[in-house]
Formats: C-alpha cells, structure tokens, sequence
C-alpha cells in the first residue's frame, strides 16, 4: 500500500478567531493518487490548500508533508517543500504580458538553471501533452477559457513536481474543455507517478477520474471513500447529497437566518 504524502490532523482554522471555517480536518493523502476534496462553496477548500502550502498558520492541529509539520518548518524548508508542489490556480493566474510559452517557462527559468535549449525542449513537451504546442506564441488574452486552463495545467506540471495542486480545475468550462482538462490530469497522474489534489465542487468530473473523494461541510470531513463506494452507498446521506446534486440534505441551502416571518414584520409605530 502507497504511503500518505500529506496527513491533516484536526486541523482548525479560522480567518477572524470568531467564526471557525475549519473545525477538525482529518484526512490522508496517499502517494501516486488522485485525491478530490469536494465542498459546496465557502466550505474551505482552498482555504485548506493554503494551510498545506504553508501560507496560512493553523489554530490548531496540523498538516505534514512526508512527516514533518508544514507550520512549524523554516523559511528555507518551506521554500524547498514549494518547490516540489505545481499549482493550478483557481483563477487562472497566467501573466497577461507574457505568451503561452513563457508562462509554462517561468517556473523553469525561476527554479533551475537549464540551458535555453532544454527549457525550450520541455515547454514544447508539456504544451504537447495539453494540445498547445501551436498556440506557444498567442497572448493569454487570445486564449479561451479552456485553453487557459490546458495553459495552467502545462505551467502546474512544468517542473515534474512531487505534489501536483488543481483548485477548481473545472470551473467555467464547456463539456468538451471539461472533459479534456479532466483526462489531462488523470494521463499526466498516471504518466508520471505524481500525487494529485483536485479542489473542487465538480462531482460528475471527480467520479470520473479520482482515486479518493473527501467531502467537506460545516468544517469537517462528513464522507470519505473511493468514488464507486461513495456513489453506491445510499446510506450515506452527505455522498448522496453531493453525488446527487439534491438541494435538501445535511448540507443546508440556506445561510443560518431568523425565520423569514420576522423580516417581514411590519415595523413598530
């Protein structure tokens, strides 16, 4: 069995020390997988990605990379952990003065001292794999929406990372996009033995491709499994909530409020 890359222990964490958004994370993440952590909107997801990237300090708890606590490392070892994580950022991220092809050899540039010539050879190949290669000199402004993201997915991969992060990979894509920027993620896993983190609130997509889904509400993992267990357990009623895109459920649809008769009220003379 393949060992966890990441664990999270109750892991709490709250952005002004009133409202708790996290409030006792406890999940594994197993080398050479894919991992989904699904979430309605506001639930944490990439807020639990900053805690793993070292970029937020948690209350409490804690998050290990290869066994050793993220917060607690010196600026030295939390720079070197960074540079074994590629990052797919939610909103796209690419530099809008830059072309494609500088993008995806930015990281390249930063962080290695390759020879023009390799990092070239390898732009041209991580463009290859996400169907890019004749778009390496057109202008982020001159990309659609999925071929930014097929942009963000090369620029993620460029340095062969150890940990490979996707924050809402499917978000605003057509079907074809969608499924395109899906089996990528998967073929690129599967390739080159990397570990995956897709953040997402796409199930339909996630079932697909993942090796472990984690579903998060109210600050905690209420479900847990593989995507064929999760989907065919029908006592589990958060999985099928989510599975099922069903609006009534553990998971409220309304944020907590009065009842609706007393903002109705006629006021007092």
């Amino acid at each position: 069995m393949s060992q966890p890359l990441i664990e999270i222990e109750d892991l709490h964490f709250s952005y002004d020390g009133a409202r708790p958004l996290l409030k006792g994370i406890n999940l594994s993440l197993q080398e050479g997988k894919i991992s989904a952590v699904l979430g309605t909107s506001g639930s944490g997801k990439s807020t639990l990605l900053r805690l793993v990237g070292g970029q937020l300090r948690p209350q409490r708890g804690a998050v290990r990379y290869r066994g050793r606590v993220v917060h607690e490392m010196s600026d030295r070892e939390l720079y070197a952990m960074r540079r074994e994580l590629g990052m797919m950022f939610q909103m796209g991220g690419l530099f809008s003065d830059l072309s494609v092809f500088e993008n995806v050899a930015f990281p390249l540039r930063e962080h290695t001292r390759l020879a023009p010539r390799q990092i070239r050879d390898l732009v041209l190949m991580k463009l290859q794999a996400v169907g890019l290669r004749g778009a390496r000199n057109l202008m982020p402004a001159e990309l659609s929406g999925g071929m930014i993201r097929r942009v963000c997915l090369a620029r993620a991969v460029a340095l062969d990372p150890t940990l490979a992060i996707y924050d809402e990979p499917f978000a605003g894509l057509d079907p074809i996009s969608l499924n395109a920027v899906a089996r990528l993620i998967r073929e690129l896993n599967d390739s080159t033995g990397i570990t995956s983190i897709v953040v997402t609130y796409d199930v339909s997509e996630s079932l697909k491709v993942v090796d472990d889904m984690f579903l998060l509400s109210e600050g905690v993992v209420v479900s847990q499994g593989t995507p064929s267990s999760l989907s065919q357990n029908t006592q589990d009623a958060y999985a099928y909530q989510f599975i099922h895109a069903e609006a009534d459920g553990p998971v409220p649809f309304q944020w907590p409020a009065p009842p609706l008769e007393q903002d109705f009220r006629p006021p007092l003379s």
